[in-house]
């Protein structure tokens, strides 16, 4: 079968004198019958080139799920009277969400499971469903959740009684898909967050329960196209927060949850580049800013005068502070030092960092603790140890090991290798990368090699343990994580560093480290295969332009690769909040400085390699025709015989399929793909 062609009908786009001709503008029109078509013939063509490699792909698959334990259950957290966590069957594609009542961990096992969201019992074979952000009432009785089954990120608020089983008329729609719901403590009251058209949450309502929706009271709206609005309750649940914030600017209400009809309270206003979050712990308002200290400060404000400030602790450059963790008798704070994640608890006015085993890991706190916990829950994990939970006693600061999550099949962790090597980047920035394969995959020489990037918006590419990765490893394949200026891995300079008028240092980072790993002998370029995803997938969109001699195949997954027109389209959803990101192209500097390394503008008559592309049809992120086009140009331009897949899930959005066992599936084909192209054959 030959791969489709798309029709070209030139489109030009003109501003600041240039003109951009875009012959595959018109793939933007779902409502056009002949865009549908297009795209299920792309469909039709990666099932016919996916074909003989059937086997291939059902035996990836089939190995990652032997992976599954046959059950898999979260350390319970304790609220109030009750236990609450989350489990997993093997053959059920979707969370359980129960609790038990127990005042303490030791009765556990004899107190009776109560069940409270089985989303296998809501989810239909073909249908796709996610459910977010659970919100319980002060009195346990009432749990309030966000249900979508489309893949956009305009969800349904629905609110469950515990004690009967039955869902109340308080349903709410055009609810925004996290951050976005919270109680008051009476529970007489929800607070949630709508989006507009194009799916930015901008406004914050107050729904009383047992009354109709279109009484509710709007009572903030964000009018700057440039912010979103959040909502949180403080970890102590004394106060509700609004955060409203772009890029680069915030500024935070707050109400007292005790009296949800009282107005909110405006913190600090809005300055251009100054960012702050906020948490309450005991009589004070903990400020986390990043005023006078670009790798964040901690700052207290008493209740009584919320205006007046002082440190917490002295500024440290070398320490990023990214969140804090307010207990009734400890104070934790999240962050970064070293390229690695930390955790450091508040003793006699110092931080003191919690210590681990091993030089390359990723460690957390589990959000929505109690406040007045004895037992902080934190999870730990690195490329070769599953994700492990301890119990941190806040009197006297010893980790007790609860849980290790299981690993079915065979797994000796000493088969494997983790290490953390750095490359050079051009401008002589040394840029850490994280490696992890299986041991004597290296004896013999260069090996076949996947390289992953993001790099955007100040995300971290942390090590984390994956069962499902480990048949790929078994199948000599070195993963490599390249953590590229763009992402906050070094700390706040890393992140602006490769943004705005400094992005172009995401993709010479990521090339650079591409050059490191085949003169060290790790790989070489027809065995390395780069992988990316979202902004990730401009990434490796960008990469394929400038350097894809380096890469013998690409995946591309939801690829942001048509950076300038999405930015000039104000009707595209989210559109107007990454300005700040990538920079506004209405002005010249940014116009010409984005085109200079968008991947769609940049696609030249030369070869490519193979390419993995993948869409959404509902994706609210990246619309899906900017993968459509880009592989559409490709096609038409590339001079090589490689091949180029586009498969665009015609019922899904941004995430791909919901479900488990439909998300693995995408990955062996995605693995079976990537393999073919290696040169490896999977046994």
């Amino acid at each position: 079968m030959k791969p489709p062609v798309a029709k070209r009908i030139p489109h030009p786009h003109e501003i600041h004198g240039d003109v951009r001709t875009d012959d595959y503008y018109w793939l933007r029109d779902r409502n056009n019958p002949e865009v549908i078509r297009y795209l299920e013939d792309e469909n039709r063509y990666f099932d016919a080139v996916m074909s003989p490699l059937k086997e291939q792909t059902e035996k990836i698959y089939q190995r990652m799920v032997d992976r599954i334990p046959e059950s898999e259950e979260d350390v319970p957290v304790k609220h109030g009277s009750y236990f609450y966590y989350s489990r997993s069957e093997k053959e059920k594609q979707y969370p359980i969400y129960a609790r038990k009542k127990a005042e303490n961990r030791s009765q556990l096992e004899e107190a009776k499971e109560e069940v409270i969201l089985d989303l296998n019992e809501m989810a239909t074979d073909d249908e796709f469903l996610s459910v977010t952000t659970l919100k319980l009432s002060s009195d346990h009785k009432l749990l309030a959740y966000l249900e979508n089954r489309d893949g956009t990120d305009q969800y349904t608020s629905y609110i469950k009684n515990l004690e009967t089983g039955e869902l109340l008329k308080d349903q709410i729609p055009n609810v925004y898909l996290f951050h976005s719901l919270e109680w008051s403590n009476c529970g007489n009251y929800i607070f949630y967050v709508t989006v507009d058209e194009q799916q930015r949450p901008y406004q914050v309502w107050r729904h009383r329960l047992g009354t109709d929706v279109e009484s509710d009271e709007l009572i903030y709206e964000e009018k700057d196209p440039s912010f979103a609005l959040f909502i949180s309750k403080s970890q102590s649940r004394k106060f509700i927060f609004i955060h409203s914030s772009s890029k680069t600017t915030s500024e935070v209400r707050l109400i007292d949850a005790d009296s949800p009809l009282s107005p909110f309270q405006l913190l600090d206003k809005r300055r251009e580049g100054i960012e702050y979050d906020v948490e309450h712990w005991k009589n004070d308002l903990l400020i986390l800013t990043n005023e006078g200290a670009t790798n964040f400060q901690l700052l207290r404000a008493p209740l009584d005068d919320l205006q007046s400030r002082e440190h917490v602790i002295p500024y440290d450059e070398k320490r990023y502070l990214q969140n804090i963790y307010p207990f009734q008798d400890a104070l934790l704070i999240y962050g970064r030092e070293n390229g690695m994640t930390q955790i450091w608890m508040l003793k006699n006015d110092e931080l003191e960092k919690l210590t681990w085993n091993e030089p390359i890991y990723t460690v957390s706190v589990l959000s929505n603790q109690s406040y007045e916990t004895e037992e902080v829950l934190i999870h730990y994990e690195s490329y070769l140890t599953p994700r492990t939970t301890y119990g941190l006693n806040i009197q006297t600061g010893e980790k007790q090991l609860l849980q290790v999550e299981p690993v079915s099949g065979e797994y000796d962790s000493s088969c494997y290798h983790q290490e953390q090597i750095w490359a050079t980047a051009e401008d002589g920035v040394k840029v850490p990368l994280l490696v992890v394969y299986r041991k004597g995959v290296r004896d013999s020489g260069p090996a076949p090699l996947i390289l992953y990037g993001y790099g955007s918006y100040g995300a971290n590419s942390d090590p984390y343990f994956s069962p499902y990765r480990l048949p790929i490893l078994d199948a000599g394949i070195i993963f490599v994580t390249a953590q590229v200026r763009g992402g906050s891995e070094m700390g706040r300079s890393w992140y602006e560093d490769g943004k705005m008028q400094r992005k172009r240092n995401t993709f010479t980072d990521f090339i650079s480290a591409a050059k490191y790993l085949i003169e060290q002998n790790y790989t070489t370029p027809e065995k390395m295969a780069a992988a990316g995803g979202s902004a990730g997938g401009l990434l490796v969109g960008a990469v394929a332009n400038m350097a894809g001699d380096l890469f013998q195949v690409i995946d591309a997954e939801v690829p942001f690769v048509d950076v300038v027109t999405t930015m000039l389209d104000e009707t595209i959803p989210l559109t107007t909040l990454e300005w700040d990101e990538w920079g506004n192209p209405r002005k010249p500097e940014d116009y010409f400085y984005m085109k200079s390394y968008s991947p769609y503008d940049n696609v030249e008559t030369k070869d490519y390699p193979h390419l993995f592309v993948t869409a959404g049809i509902n994706d609210p992120r990246v619309g899906y025709w900017e993968p459509a086009k880009w592989v559409a140009k490709l096609r038409a331009l590339k001079t090589d015989q490689n091949t180029i897949v586009l498969k665009t899930n015609m019922g899904a959005g941004h995430m791909g399929s919901s479900g488990r066992l439909n998300q693995l599936r995408e990955a062996a084909e995605k693995y079976s793909f990537i393999l073919d192209k290696l040169g490896v054959q999977f046994k």
